[in-house]
């Protein structure tokens, strides 16, 4: 049973060079998760042979049988201690409990049914909450599975020891666990302040617990429950799913590989009478459009004209790659008059635990904002505040981010290689030199749930495109990831997967 389990590491070391060690599609596979999981699924069936009551053996013992780290085998034992297969004692060990808890009866939950879609009012929208679409890239995947649906880096692409080191050296900082200002450290919301540039200054910023915490935040202080919200389509669904909930329509404006159409954005402010419009400039998710220059200046001019607010989540501006030049400053840079609230998260570039961000707004709608974020939330934890000083602060800052942009600009090129060699029926309207993503056409009238369902069967998982739009979408699409995978290697048995789906779904019998 000793192979089973993957071979882990020293806690949070990361590989001599970005991409060193990655290729190997074996390893790439097995990563802490995955070695979490196996070691808890061979105790689970080793746990019967033992008497009730009786002693496990040792972390010590299991370390050395499996060959996984002690926060392995402390993570496994904790899962089974979770199913009550397990209990653990403080200075003796783990033994196996004495009987399986017994099954709580099921109540009778019916009556939220009514309560939870109870109208108060002719007012009343709707705000159920539809999550499928993020869970699709959210939910952790079988080891064997290979994950083209991930949304974040690669574990062997994020500075983990330096997260590591620069936490530690923050909880030591003198006052480090006091509160912080309600609106964040003053050194933290300068840089990112210098980021955005114009005349964007610290006090127009104000510290988040990540990217979807803040439009969260900002479509609660910029629109009331029932009102219109101009949305790119396709767009995030994690956006979608806020909006939502929070009782707005999303209204959909059509991109096209220069980003946001003007005149339809036009359009649908006159049709909506909308006073919000939220949109990537950069390298878009899901497409990886760039808002073309000469659109840069339209789209602020008719939001303007049309009394309303622009949300640019700059989500992903540390990770362009090697190939993509200088990028376009934010919308905000050229905003002189408060039109654009400007959200941009580390999360994306470090990890997904990593939750800091910032919104930047100038006028009176960053007290609103300031309001929420303190009602809601009070502030973001010191300790983490001042470990994204020491990270960001740190002579190796720059040069990890120049090293993932390599990275990334390698695995996008490869993927882009295998898909066209193996799948040429994908179309691939457009290469971005940024992100994390491609978005692929399948050709009409193929049912892309099937084909994500085939894929996964086929042991690699994809996002179907449906959730990514707010209304019927134009045709079937997917979207691959190669961010989340481990190299070259990984990515080429993926897209052999996909082969398998795409002659079983698309290409029946051939």
């Amino acid at each position: 049973m000793a192979g089973a389990v993957g071979k882990a590491g020293p806690a949070g070391e990361e590989p001599a060079a970005i991409g060193v060690g990655t290729v190997a599609l074996s390893s790439a596979l097995m990563n802490e998760r995955s070695s979490v999981a196996e070691l808890a699924d061979t105790l689970r069936g080793e746990v019967e042979r033992y008497s009730l009551g009786g002693k496990l053996p040792s972390s010590r013992a299991l370390v050395e049988r499996f060959r996984v780290s002690p926060v392995t085998v402390s993570r496994a034992l904790a899962q089974l201690v979770a199913e009550g297969l397990v209990v653990t004692r403080p200075g003796a060990g783990a033994f196996r409990a004495e009987q399986r808890p017994t099954a709580v009866r099921a109540g009778d939950t019916s009556w939220q049914e009514v309560t939870l879609s109870a109208d108060t009012g002719p007012e009343a929208v709707s705000r159920s909450v539809d999550a499928s679409g993020v869970l699709a890239t959210l939910a952790a995947q079988p080891s064997d599975v290979i994950e083209f649906s991930n949304g974040y880096l690669h574990r062997s692409l994020r500075p983990e020891r330096a997260m590591s080191d620069a936490l530690a050296r923050a909880a030591r900082r003198p006052g480090a666990w006091s509160r912080p200002p309600m609106e964040g450290l003053p050194e933290l919301r300068e840089w990112f302040a210098r980021g955005i540039g114009g005349a964007v200054t610290a006090a127009d910023v104000l510290i988040t617990s990540g990217g979807q915490s803040a439009l969260t935040t900002v479509l609660r202080a910029l629109a009331p429950p029932g009102a219109p919200v101009l949305v790119e389509s396709p767009t995030y669904p994690g956006m979608l799913a806020t909006a939502r909930a929070g009782g707005l329509r999303p209204v959909p404006v059509p991109v096209d590989t220069d980003g946001v159409r003007p005149q339809l954005l036009a359009d649908a402010f006159r049709a909506t009478g909308a006073r919000l419009f939220v949109c990537q400039p950069l390298f878009q998710n899901p497409t990886g459009a760039v808002l073309a220059p000469g659109r840069r200046a339209e789209v602020l001019r008719i939001a303007r004209d049309a009394g309303a607010f622009v949300v640019e989540d700059d989500y992903v501006r540390r990770l362009g790659h090697a190939d993509a030049g200088p990028l376009p400053r934010p919308l905000a840079t050229d905003d002189e008059d408060g039109v654009v609230v400007h959200v941009c998260s580390l999360t994306k570039a470090t990890s997904p635990s990593f939750r800091v961000c910032a919104v930047a707004a100038r006028g009176p709608v960053f007290e609103r904002l300031r309001a929420i974020q303190v009602v809601d939330n009070f502030f973001v934890p010191r300790p983490l505040q001042e470990a994204a000083l020491e990270l960001v602060g740190a002579p190796a800052w720059p040069r990890r981010l120049r090293a993932v942009a390599g990275e990334l600009r390698a695995r996008r090129e490869a993927m882009v290689g295998e898909l066209r060699t193996r799948l040429p029926g994908l179309a691939l309207p457009y290469v971005p030199a940024g992100g994390f993503h491609l978005w692929l056409r399948l050709p009409d009238g193929t049912d892309e749930t099937a084909f994500a369902t085939g894929a996964l069967r086929a042991g690699v998982a994809v996002a179907p495109g449906r959730p990514y739009y707010c209304a019927e979408p134009p045709a079937p699409f997917v979207r691959v990831s190669f961010a989340g995978t481990a190299g070259s290697a990984e990515i080429t048995e993926g897209a052999r997967r996909l082969r398998r789906a795409w002659d079983e779904v698309v290409e029946p019998g051939r």
